[in-house]
């Protein structure tokens, strides 16, 4: 049994030397324009079961979508108040059966579409009652595509509906406790049902249960491992682990699923790698590519895992050899 046991920590040993995960530059797509694959401020990311990548364009004010690697496959939407058009668009989720939610920031709703575009149902009207909005920036559907979840801004709050809009509750209010938001901007939902939200304005991530009951929370105000300077989205892997957009810190940041930091990557540039303003973050349904929409490069950037043979550089990355 000794000699087992000695076997087995050298061999993990050798491997916390040796062997880790990264993530790497894989490619990028993207230019200024209103042109097919183009963007003006692309903002919400989202990617669907069979990898197909739905963009928000904030500034054109239409969803644009294409293959895993940046082909493109369609586009639709207009500046405007009616069926389909969008007054700057914030943030796209899809759900179930390729069913795609947008945040229709402006005009004070969600819309729901199809995988193509074409219209299902719109709901949401400007104010601070139950199912109104002031400002809609954020918003995700759980695994089973039964709730969405969208954050609103200006009321410091989450409110969450089936997934044909029929409002169910909500949770958060102004203020820096537990449960309580400043700027909220990003909102993500975990395999297990968790709902992650950006706590944007107070430089960390709260978590809670999906029917609002708070869990933890971290970060802070900062340039470290785990702090952050605006912080305006969050995406969950299949596997639990947590991909935040860290902004004004021009990176990427991912931690454990209760917040331990595993790694980072990005800085300040228009570069392989680097940032001008990240402003959303997704993961593919595999785990192992994740998109960031650049919002002031007007591009989309997209990373995928490795396995690198040298010396671990920080605990994060001897943490993600076990992941």
């Amino acid at each position: 049994m000794k000699k087992v046991t000695t076997i087995v920590a050298a061999a993990l040993a050798l491997a916390a030397v040796y062997v880790f995960g990264d993530w790497v530059y894989e490619g990028q797509w993207g230019s200024l324009g209103g042109g097919e694959g183009e963007f003006r401020r692309p903002n919400g990311i989202a990617v669907a079961p069979g990898g197909r990548v739905y963009v928000v364009e904030t500034a054109n004010n239409r969803i644009q979508y294409f293959g895993p690697k940046g082909k493109f496959r369609g586009k639709w939407g207009s500046r405007g108040s009616g069926h389909g058009e969008f007054k700057m668009p914030w943030d796209v989720a899809v759900g179930v059966k390729g069913h795609v939610y947008v945040a229709d920031t402006f005009n004070f709703r969600i819309q729901h579409f199809n995988a193509t575009g074409s219209l299902y149902n719109i709901w949401g009207s400007e104010g601070t009652g139950d199912g109104q909005f002031e400002r809609a920036v954020g918003i995700a559907t759980s695994p089973d595509g039964n709730r969405v979840y969208v954050v609103d801004e200006f009321t410091c709050r989450v409110q969450y509906f089936n997934r044909y809009g029929l409002y169910l509750g909500q949770w958060g209010s102004f203020g820096t406790g537990d449960g309580q938001f400043i700027g909220p901007e990003g909102v993500a939902v975990a395999p297990n049902g968790n709902v992650y939200v950006a706590d944007t304005s107070s430089h960390r991530i709260q978590y809670f249960t999906s029917s609002d009951s708070f869990l933890g929370k971290w970060g802070s105000f900062g340039a470290g491992d785990g702090q952050f300077k605006t912080p305006y989205d969050v995406a969950v892997a299949p596997n639990g682990d947590v991909y935040v957009a860290d902004s004004s810190n021009y990176r990427i940041q991912y931690f454990t699923a209760s917040g331990s930091f595993l790694g980072k990557w990005g800085s300040r540039g228009s570069g392989k790698g680097q940032f001008e303003q990240p402003f959303n973050v997704a993961v593919n349904p595999s785990g192992d590519r994740v998109y960031v929409s650049d919002y002031d490069n007007h591009w989309i950037q997209y990373f995928k895992w490795v396995n690198v043979a040298v010396t671990p550089t920080s605990l994060g990355r001897v943490k993600a050899l076990f992941r």
